[in-house]
């Protein structure tokens, strides 16, 4: 058998069903790994050893009464410690929430509870998702698994690193101008940003209204969808949530890709920002993969990358000053430096500034869904670089590392996977963009190129000179 905690949901999952795995084996598993490792990669803002325990006892008992509840029943799932917890400190990773205990659970992990996971873990993120990896906070920055000198990137940093570390075998994570995507990159993992409104944000916290998304990270696209199978549900209390009729978002996984339009967005990583060779090479690769699954592929043309990276700030940027304007004000000092003056900058944006970005996102989202006619998904480089030095991706220097905010501008789907391996053994990623609500064909081009680029068969050697 596969060591426990490098395998996939999907086969955790099927044995779990046929009751050749426990539960409650899995977990300890994945709870002993947590303590021998994490001390090196700081992950973890806190383990619930004692809950996740209980909880797979409990999923054990009910899976031996023939009360099977679907494929992540008995899972070990990890929180990004902005989701709130009934009882359990939500942090969102800043002295400021340090003792902050909510009452009741988010929606989504409601959901994920309902559907019998177990919730081993809350990790560890950029403050209050954008405050980069900063070393002035309450616990320090999540690491690399694949090189502890190394950035994971973020915010959903802990999210990536546990997944890709073999910690947890999912995580949620939220995606507001790519926090899904980055960690997904650079830990090499899969990671989903949904169509905007498809999954609740009630009980998360915050960072701006009309563009937060959260989502499931996991080894695999495979997974994601599994996960999504759960956490796609309306949430009447979420203003932005979206009422839709349900889907299978694993119907189209292992179906063939032939005849499906696929369009790549080279003029983004070609002439927009200057993107490292080995990453498009990996792009290419990828490309002649889908050629050879059937799929035609042709290039295709949006605005430049900097329209969407600008409207995106704007708005997110405002936004982010209207929710934390209070504490600004009263309690500047509970904040690191670099969340402090990245939710300052909104303080600064002028209303009609705020106004024509919003004007700029719509003209936006017309494009795309124009361009959209003529292919079924889009594709282009999640990162512009394997990872870089911890601390680099607080964007203090002006270095934009990502490709990511288009989709958060458009609320489109939008997933990361793991295509290929720098020289140096670095994960490479590719972004796969579909229409909104089509979440389950972007998820099926994911899995069937991870099936062809066989990328999912390596993880990071922990415990390596390298590694840690």
């Amino acid at each position: 058998m596969t060591d426990l905690h490098f395998m996939t949901i999907a086969q955790a999952s099927a044995l779990i069903k046929a009751r050749k795995l426990s539960p409650v084996e899995l977990t300890r598993a994945f709870l002993a790994r947590v303590k021998q490792l994490d001390g090196a990669l700081n992950s973890h803002l806190l383990l619930l050893e004692e809950q996740a325990l209980a909880d797979a006892t409990k999923a054990e008992t009910e899976i031996a009464a023939g009360k099977w509840k679907g494929p992540l029943h008995g899972i070990p799932i990890g929180l990004k410690d902005i989701y709130n917890t009934a009882g359990i400190r939500t942090t969102g990773h800043s002295a400021l929430f340090k003792d902050h205990v909510p009452t009741t659970d988010a929606f989504t992990v409601s959901l994920l509870r309902n559907a019998g996971a177990v919730i081993t873990s809350k990790l560890a993120t950029w403050e209050f998702a954008i405050g980069g990896s900063s070393f002035d906070l309450p616990w320090p920055p999540a690491r690399n698994p694949w090189d502890v000198s190394l950035d994971p990137s973020g915010s959903s940093s802990g999210s990536g690193v546990a997944v890709a570390a073999g910690l947890c075998m999912g995580a949620m994570g939220s995606d507001t101008g790519g926090s899904i995507r980055g960690p997904a990159a650079w830990c090499g993992i899969a990671g989903h940003k949904p169509t905007y409104g498809l999954l609740s944000r009630r009980g998360i916290l915050p960072l701006s209204f009309s563009l937060d998304h959260a989502g499931p990270m996991c080894w695999t696209s495979e997974d994601c969808a599994l996960m999504m199978q759960v956490l796609a549900c309306h949430d009447p209390m979420d203003a932005g949530s979206a009422t839709v009729p349900p889907v299978s978002y694993t119907v189209g996984l292992g179906k063939s890709l032939s005849g499906l339009r696929i369009g790549v967005v080279r003029h983004f990583f070609e002439r927009n920002l200057i993107t490292d060779p080995e990453t498009i090479a990996a792009l290419e690769t990828s490309v002649i993969a889908l050629r050879d699954l059937g799929a035609m592929v042709s290039d295709v043309t949006l605005s430049p990358f900097g329209s969407y990276a600008d409207c995106g700030s704007l708005i997110s940027r405002s936004e982010a000053y209207a929710i934390h304007q209070h504490h600004l004000r009263t309690t500047p000092e509970l904040y690191g430096a670099f969340g402090r003056h990245r939710l300052m900058a909104g303080a600064f944006i002028l209303a009609a500034d705020y106004i024509n970005a919003q004007r700029e996102r719509t003209r936006l989202v017309a494009e795309f869904a124009e361009v959209m006619k003529t292919v079924d998904v889009v594709i282009f480089p999640t990162a512009r670089c394997p990872a870089r030095p911890i601390g680099e991706d607080s964007m203090a220097s002006g270095f934009q590392p990502f490709f990511n905010r288009a989709f958060n501008v458009t609320g489109s789907p939008a997933l990361s996977i793991c295509n290929g391996f720098s020289a140096t053994g670095l994960p490479l990623a590719l972004q796969i963009g579909g229409r909104p609500f089509e979440d389950a064909l972007v998820l099926q081009v994911g899995d069937a190129l991870e099936r062809t680029l066989g990328t999912r068969t390596r993880r990071p050697v922990l415990g390596s000179p390298s590694a840690l």
